[in-house]
């Protein structure tokens, strides 16, 4: 039976969002706007934005679900990813901003890529774009998993339905509005799951007699989950903080440095990120933590529902409905920004370079809104296996990311003498061994599959720089220039 004060809050909030969209919409006149919102985001919504597509379904579903089963030791992914997350911001965010700016004016990775290195063969554009479009894909599926599931435990829906809804809602305002849509959704988003994350935990831990009664609980039921370390090894333990290494090589996060309207900005949109980031991080720990106390005698089916449960039976209806929204909005927030690089990807790396060259921003902008239909149908495909786990596809995505493009990332804002061949070893060496890694098990093969992929890809980049380095004058002339404004 549908609870009709849940659903009326849940719909104002699809509401407000597709308004949003639409007004974005309004403002969208190139494809420059589309894709980079015109380069013209303010400090705050880049910091907000760049937060919640980092975060996505997982830090309200995938994490608290990790803590509810294994205790206090899934928080060191959160330590890992509040230290890459940081040196994220402080190596690459400036650099990036101004580089990919000074290299023809990039709109894409692909493009950065490509002319950064003058890569006239279009190898490193075609690798880097068939790379994001394979683990987008699967990353993206895992945001439909997690609307379905949210979905299906709120309104008491069949999952095929639930799916379906979900992904209706999500694309729609990502196919109208673009860029701007989806910045500002996002800091909106980051609000809602700021609230949620706080008077959740608190909630529970109130209703169970504070914090050191659940402690006991929890205790009583499985003393390791209250250990930081019990049992986890150093397989495991490197492997929950090499999450960190990811950050370097998530396209989706790394288009919000380049849409920065100006540089200086960064550091004060970095504080906000960060303050915010080890707020949810937080949260999310503690929500899982004290759900696994709540529900001690009775326990959850999917431990990914822990959120959702917690919110259902602690508060009224309507408070419900905002938490039930905030839940929705960390799925959006990452799925919209996935869909659009693809959609970017299709538009700026396929169709203008290999199809149609001479095709105007109106064209372009209309094949990109298509490459979002299209990309959010193939993840669909993926999430209708019911069995899928959040946590699991995002882990296998945030590592093909993290070892495909992290290193090249890296190393092209910083290393003088790389070239395009580098860039191309680096890329397809760390992607197979992420891909080969994560269809074995046992012994070191337990390791996270990003840290092997980072390792592999980072030493041909530096093998082939050292031992074939740049000597092309328009290629080294050009990075001395960036550098030079990146130090201005």
């Amino acid at each position: 039976m549908i609870q009709w004060p849940l659903a009326t809050t849940f719909a104002a909030y699809l509401v407000g969002i597709l308004w949003l969209g639409i007004r974005a919409y309004r403002r969208t006149h190139d494809i420059s706007d589309y894709l980079l919102g015109g380069r013209r985001l303010g400090a705050v919504v880049t910091a907000l934005s760049v937060g919640a597509s980092d975060m996505s379904g997982w830090l309200l579903l995938g994490l608290p679900g990790a803590v509810y089963v294994s205790g206090l030791q899934e928080s060191w992914i959160g330590i890992g990813l509040v230290v890459g997350a940081y040196v994220n911001w402080l190596l690459v965010a400036r650099r990036l901003r101004v580089f990919s700016q000074h290299a023809a004016n990039s709109l894409t990775l692909p493009d950065y890529l490509e002319n950064r290195f003058r890569d006239r063969s279009r190898v490193l554009r075609c690798l880097s774009a068939v790379v994001i479009l394979l683990f987008f894909v699967f990353y993206t599926a895992s945001g439909l998993v997690s609307g379905a599931i949210l979905f299906e435990s709120s309104f008491n829906l069949d999952y095929t339905v639930a799916l379906l809804i979900g992904s209706l809602i999500i694309v729609s305002y990502t196919f109208v509005g673009g860029f701007l849509a989806v910045a500002w959704t996002d800091a909106i988003q980051a609000g809602l799951m700021a609230i949620a994350l706080v008077v959740t935990p608190v909630a529970v831990f109130s209703s169970l007699g504070g914090v050191s009664m659940a402690l006991d609980q929890v205790a009583a039921i499985n003393p390791d989950a209250i250990d930081f370390v019990a049992n986890i090894g150093g397989l495991g333990l490197v492997s929950l903080v090499a999450w960190g290494l990811g950050y370097a090589g998530q396209p989706h996060i790394l288009t919000r440095f380049m849409a920065i309207e100006d540089p200086n900005k960064l550091p004060h949109a970095r504080r906000i990120a960060m303050a915010w980031m080890v707020f949810m991080l937080a949260g999310s720990v503690a929500t899982g933590f004290a759900g696994l106390a709540y529900f001690s005698a009775n326990p959850l089916v999917n431990p990914e529902t822990v959120f959702i449960n917690l919110s259902q039976v602690l508060f009224n209806p309507w408070v419900a409905g905002v938490i039930t929204a905030a839940i929705l909005s960390a799925i959006m927030s990452t799925i919209d920004s996935q869909l659009l690089v693809c959609s970017s990807v299709l538009s700026e790396d396929f169709y203008r370079p290999f199809i149609k060259p001479s095709a105007t921003d109106r064209e372009l902008v209309l094949v990109s809104r298509v490459a979002v239909i299209a990309v959010a149908l193939v993840a669909l495909l993926i999430a209708t296996n019911r069995e899928s786990r959040v946590l699991d596809l995002v882990s296998y995505a945030w590592a093909g990311f993290g070892a495909a493009f992290g290193p090249v990332i890296l190393f092209s804002l910083f290393l003088r003498t790389m070239t395009g061949l580098a860039a191309i070893a680096g890329m397809f060496g760390g992607a197979i061994t992420v891909v080969a890694w994560s269809s074995m098990s046992g012994g070191l093969f337990d390791l996270y599959e990003i840290v092997p992929g980072f390792f592999v890809a980072s030493v041909l980049i530096l093998l082939l720089s050292f031992f074939r380095p740049e000597t092309k004058t328009e290629v080294l002339s050009q990075f001395d220039s960036a550098k030079a404004l990146v130090n201005h």
